[in-house]
């Protein structure tokens, strides 16, 4: 039982929700600025790449509610997100 409990704490780390406040486009994506209910800010880089393609890719926009999975880390001062998969967009 604690490993399910275990595994699911982990999941749960690798995938942040909230609000979409910017978008900056790029080359290959975009990077959007999401500010979760925590009052965290991430900054998710999505490209067609590392969501494994054109068909699991989305265009989000400010002010979307966004749920993402991904690589997390921190750099200095912020959170960021390498987004392999897009949850949900409302």
């Amino acid at each position: 039982m604690a490993f399910a409990i275990s595994c699911a704490s982990m999941k749960d780390k690798n995938t942040i929700s909230g609000k979409v406040q910017s978008i900056e486009f790029g080359k290959d994506g975009y990077t959007a600025k999401i500010s979760t209910a925590k009052n965290e800010v991430y900054f998710a880089t999505i490209s067609i790449v590392n969501v494994g393609g054109p068909e699991n890719y989305k265009k989000i926009k400010e002010g979307d509610e966004v749920s993402v999975k991904g690589e997390i880390w921190k750099s200095e001062e912020e959170n960021h997100i390498k987004v392999t998969q897009i949850i949900s967009v409302k």
